[in-house]
């Protein structure tokens, strides 16, 4: 992305904070194909029975953002991190709705790429990740924040780093704690496959 273009970004964003619905629709015009990249990026970890399309995640989270007034971002970074954030409860909520849909059946799978947790983690729920995930942020809530942000808002390490305002070799060392204590969490008590 351009210097100009993110700057125009940054633009769009103040003035959306300010309360402008049309910056947010400009805004989202220019970042929608990312926004959809990282949808279809988390509905391939899933199984073929899925329901939800990327189209419809990033449609949703897009109808999120224009919903929620007075969200302060300060860049194009902390746009996508407040975007992983939505993506998240999305998946959540689909998982969630799919079970009651069941009456009390399984929870879709998700299966964390390997990435996240290596090959061992394959076939994680979103609804089992989710509560892990909150665990871990009662325990250390950054640590829980560079995985959302990292897996729900494919940021890479420099722009995590940036939205935490820590290090990137903070945000590596949190990131591999959090991959180790996520597998133990995920992984206790589980059948293998």
């Amino acid at each position: 992305m351009s210097g100009q273009t993110s700057q125009d970004l940054s633009v769009l964003l103040a003035a959306w904070s300010g309360g402008d619905e049309e910056a947010l629709k400009r805004f989202v015009s220019i970042v929608y194909p990312e926004m959809r990249r990282i949808a279809r990026r988390h509905l391939d970890r899933r199984g073929p029975n899925h329901t939800l399309e990327s189209a419809a995640l990033a449609n949703e989270a897009y109808l999120r953002l224009i919903r929620a007034k007075g969200v302060q971002c300060e860049n194009r970074v902390h746009f996508f991190a407040l975007c992983a954030q939505i993506v998240r409860r999305i998946l959540v909520d689909h998982a969630r709705d799919h079970r009651r849909a069941k009456r009390g059946g399984e929870a879709v799978d998700v299966p964390l790429d390997e990435a996240l947790l290596g090959t061992r983690a394959r076939g994680i729920e979103v609804l089992a990740l989710d509560e892990a995930l909150s665990s871990l942020a009662r325990i250390d809530p950054r640590k829980s924040r560079v995985v959302e942000l990292r897996y729900f808002g494919g940021l890479n390490v420099m722009e995590s780093a940036a939205v935490l305002g820590v290090s990137q070799e903070t945000v590596l060392r949190d990131w591999k704690m959090a991959k180790s204590w996520l597998l133990r969490e995920l992984t206790v008590g589980r059948p293998t496959r």
